[in-house]
């Protein structure tokens, strides 16, 4: 088995190569002056087991084109068999069309990746769930609600939590995280007039004297984010935080979440945390290679990867 690192996210994958005890597989991803990508693998990888770790984040399109390359790299050293670890899977919220003659990019994204060479998937929270469909290849699609219920149970008092969807789509994860710790569940009920904008428009649910917790997959913006807590506490709510699993954050929403009512926002480390998310007074960063490095493990010996989640 190897273990292969692009630039996105170098200190996830060391993390990961350490909890299975293997050293990170020499390779070197370079640019050209005129940003052309050039990936040389420096093992003999020649029938081996190989996965390549690669978050699609930020800049998504210069990370994608390096997990590309760098798997058809491999499929040219004549690794046995490929798979794409990608903890955070851009270019997922375009998984339909959006309205007449728009892309639906998150399919197009699969075709590449396994054009590419990609023999199997490994990703985390996928924005929809049926995403894994695009792929045609084995696919499994990590659930990050066991580390974050670990982390709920460590630092909060159960008996007073409610857990929040943030909107009516994400019921599905947050009802997860309410079971797991049994704690009763409210919804936002939100109107989006354009991307990264949101109104609260209504909560479902009693939050009187809780403290929430809202529960979702991606933060970009923050302002939805920000909206539910504020509506939240306007409602009677104790306290409002937030477990997101990728924390995209983009533009402003470090500042804008800094400046919130939000008592904290805990993300993974699936993206990269950007100095400013370090240094956030309520900004937290959740460890996930221990998850994904167990997935790895029980992939490459032909175990169950669902039996994390029982």
């Amino acid at each position: 088995m190897k273990i292969v690192s692009g630039n996105s996210n170098p200190e996830l994958a060391a993390e990961i190569a350490n909890y299975l005890n293997l050293p990170l597989t020499a390779c070197a991803v370079r640019r050209f002056r005129d940003n052309e990508i050039f990936c040389e693998i420096q093992e003999n990888v020649r029938g081996s087991d190989v996965f390549v770790i690669q978050p699609t984040s930020y800049p998504a399109n210069d990370n994608l084109m390096e997990l590309l390359i760098i798997i058809d790299a491999l499929r040219r050293a004549s690794a046995s068999r490929i798979t794409a670890v990608i903890p955070y899977y851009g270019y997922a919220r375009q998984d339909r069309k959006s309205g007449s003659r728009t892309p639906i990019s998150a399919k197009l994204v699969a075709n590449l990746i396994v054009n590419a060479g990609a023999d199997r998937i490994l990703t985390l929270d996928l924005h929809a769930g049926q995403i894994q469909g695009f792929f045609d290849i084995p696919t499994d699609n990590l659930f990050a609600a066991p580390v974050i219920t670990r982390d709920i149970e460590k630092h909060r008092n159960l008996e007073n939590v409610c857990v929040v969807s943030p909107d009516v789509g994400g019921v599905v994860r947050a009802r997860q995280v309410a079971k797991r710790i049994g704690a009763p569940l409210a919804i936002v009920d939100k109107r989006r007039d354009r991307p990264g904008e949101s109104e609260v428009m209504n909560l479902i649910g009693d939050v009187t004297g809780k403290d929430c917790i809202l529960i979702d997959d991606i933060v970009d913006s923050g302002g939805t984010l920000v909206n539910a807590a504020e509506a939240l506490l306007a409602k009677g709510a104790v306290s409002a935080s937030a477990y997101i699993t990728h924390g995209v954050l983009s533009g402003g929403a470090v500042a804008r979440i800094s400046s919130s009512q939000m008592q904290e926002l805990v993300i993974t480390d699936s993206i990269r945390p950007t100095e400013a998310v370090n240094s956030a007074h309520n900004i937290r960063v959740l460890p996930i290679a221990q998850l994904i490095g167990e997935a790895i493990g029980r992939t490459a010996t032909n175990n169950s990867v669902s039996d994390l989640f029982d």
